[in-house]
């Protein structure tokens, strides 16, 4: 990919969009910054950006004039392919890629990539963490909050990218390919942008459509359409079980966390780590299975492993305040990941659920209350979606709220001595909050405020 010298359009004014334009200025690109957010202002977008930029800023509608002059177009992941804009870049033979196949481009070492519907952050930082306990050179990007493209011109040959790859980052990539791939699981998310589970599903798929037999993939054995895509990939292909015996991969037996290639390793017994719930094991399952087939020590892996503290917002412990306690899992942004969070629960929990509609069911979600959720405190824009769900299931202990605040406040006084105040929306933050860091954050400030 030569940019030098060529006009470069951005699409995306957001971390990644400016890291994307950085990274093609230091490399002789000309580059339109565009965002059709018309409520910016060119000197904000000016503001993220170094002094030295020189890239073109345009807001609003898109001039197709600048059809005619561009050589190159770089999506960030929050850009859908299907906007006619898009489709006009296409029909002019403009090519589109995103910005992981650019930073892909500049980046140097290895790659070790993860994706799948849950479990990506825990998994993506605790194998940074082991990598970290091998080498110097260690860069964790990507979905995580750390964009690649920031990081790709600071790599050299001994450096390795611990990279967290969404749905929406990997329907672009043309070239990437991870020396280790994962793929944690496949459930419904994202279908107001990907439209079918079909289209969801290939695009995480995307992640090892480059590797080669030199190359290794891990896949969840106990998820039928990752076990499926195994007899699909071409790198060497290792599976992680929470539920049985595997003859070549990682599981767990009696409490007990195996690795088996050829010889069989304990690695450690549940016990000894801080984080609980078989979705965590499956988390850890992954990335020791990742680390020991790049060639990470076992002795290096078991004592980053029992280190692990987890991920904020993911089922974080926040405090107990008059024999309650709190839990922020502002991470949990569809139902599946909040389900996690549910079943993660050891005492009566008040739950606050609802935000942006992503176009999921709720139905399985309160199925998996199973009595252990006193009440169910909603706002947001889904709801009266999912407060329709809950009737459908037969739950009616729900109330709604209209401000976020407000919904915090009330799971407070609702709480009674021995419960737990959950935060596990199953549902996006955006329309009330940026993104699901701000929300939790906010429900800390207010919970330690009490």
């Amino acid at each position: 990919m030569e940019v030098s010298g060529k006009r470069v359009l951005v699409f995306g004014s957001g971390i990644s969009g400016i890291g994307a334009a950085e990274l093609l200025e230091k490399h002789g690109a000309q580059v339109v910054l565009y965002d059709g957010n018309d409520k910016l202002k060119k000197e904000d977008v000016e503001g993220k950006l170094s002094e030295s930029s020189e890239a073109e800023i345009v807001i609003g509608d898109f001039p197709a004039e600048l059809l005619d002059v561009l050589d190159l177009a770089i999506l960030s992941p929050g850009v859908p392919l299907d906007l006619p804009v898009v489709a006009a870049m296409r029909e002019k033979g403009i090519p589109v890629t995103g910005e992981v196949e650019l930073a892909y481009e500049y980046g140097k070492g290895d790659v070790l990539a993860i994706t799948g519907t849950n479990g990506k952050t825990t998994t993506t930082t605790l194998l940074g963490e082991i990598m970290r306990a091998h080498q110097e050179e260690v860069f964790v990007v990507g979905n995580i909050g750390n964009p690649y493209t920031v990081a790709a011109d600071k790599m050299t040959d001994k450096s390795v990218a611990v990279a967290e790859m969404s749905s929406f980052q990997l329907e672009t990539v043309t070239r990437f390919r991870p020396k280790v791939s994962a793929v944690l699981n496949f459930t419904p998310d994202h279908l107001n942008r990907h439209h079918t589970m079909e289209n969801y599903v290939n695009a995480k798929k995307n992640i090892a459509k480059n590797q080669t037999a030199e190359d290794f993939c891990i896949l969840n054995y106990e998820d039928g359409r990752t076990r499926e895509f195994g007899r699909k990939v071409a790198a060497q292909v290792l599976y992680f079980s929470s539920q049985r015996k595997i003859e070549r991969g990682i599981y767990l037996e009696d409490g007990n966390i195996i690795y088996r290639n050829p010889e069989e390793i304990l690695i450690c017994n549940v016990k000894e780590l801080k984080l609980l719930g078989v979705h965590n094991y499956e988390n850890y399952m992954a990335a020791i299975a990742m680390a020991a087939v790049y060639g990470v020590p076992i002795e290096t892996i078991r004592k980053a492993v029992k280190a692990f503290k987890g991920v904020e917002h993911r089922i974080e412990y926040v405090t107990e305040k008059e024999g309650v306690a709190y839990y922020n899992d502002s991470k949990g942004t569809n139902p599946d990941a909040a389900i996690k969070g549910i079943q993660a629960m050891n005492r009566p929990t008040v739950l606050i659920g609802g935000g942006y509609d992503k176009g999921s069911d709720y139905t399985q979600w309160i199925q998996s209350f199973d009595g252990n959720v006193r009440k169910l405190i909603l706002l947001g824009q889904t709801r009266e979606k999912i407060a329709e769900d809950a009737r459908k299931c037969g739950f009616y202990d729900y109330v709604l709220a209209d401000t976020f605040e407000e919904a915090v406040l009330l799971a407070a006084r609702t709480a009674e001595r021995g419960d737990a105040v959950l935060l596990s929306p199953a549902c996006a933050s955006w329309g009330m909050f940026p993104n699901y860091e701000v929300r939790g954050d906010k429900f800390k400030e207010i919970v330690n405020s009490l």
